[in-house]
């Protein structure tokens, strides 16, 4: 049990949507991301998702609507709702996620941004 310094995590990995594992909470794990343009449309249709924006401004893209989230704000993606996160203006948003252990990193599509194992950091 020692702290986790997010920012020197985030100091570890350069890809984008490309997520690393910080720490597991019971079933549930903590990631980091940088992300940078448009991701992929998909659902998770078991698990809710959780986004809290670290760095910049992320743009969660519904099929009827586009939250903002600015830095120090988070979102929660109820299981089954089709979503696509997604940054502006060649910025770099940098991301701390919660979600359960099983949760797939596109859902159901695969797609050439799909991750199925996140490292360990």
């Amino acid at each position: 049990m020692k702290p986790i310094n997010i920012n020197e995590k985030f100091s570890k990995f350069e890809k984008n949507w490309h997520p690393h594992q910080i720490a597991i909470v019971d079933n549930m794990q903590v990631l980091l991301a940088k992300l940078k343009g448009e991701f992929v449309w998909h659902s998770h249709e078991n698990e809710d998702e959780l986004f809290q924006v670290i760095k910049g401004t992320l743009y969660m893209q519904f099929r009827d609507r586009t939250e903002v989230i600015k830095e120090g704000e988070l979102i929660v993606v109820p299981k089954g709702v089709e979503h696509n996160p997604m940054t502006k203006n060649d910025e770099e948003v940098h991301v701390l996620l919660f979600e359960k252990l099983s949760t797939a990193h596109t859902g159901n599509v695969q797609h050439e941004k799909t991750q199925t194992e996140y490292p360990k950091i």
